[in-house]
């Protein structure tokens, strides 16, 4: 899973039960999971950063 806020980019690999690092790195200031959000095989984006969409897709 990776999550982007602007320039910072957080990489996560949860198994089971996601960390609450994780969770609080998805959501966005309103509570909801932050946009856009895409899976690719068994990768999450989650956020948007151009230099990680340009690696992962």
């Amino acid at each position: 899973m990776i999550v982007a806020k602007g320039k910072k980019v957080d990489t996560f690999k949860p198994g089971g039960k996601a960390p609450k690092a994780c969770v609080d790195a998805m959501l966005g200031p309103t509570g909801n999971l932050r946009a856009p959000t895409i899976r690719k095989g068994k990768t999450v984006l989650v956020g948007f950063n151009e230099d990680v969409y340009s690696e992962a897709l």
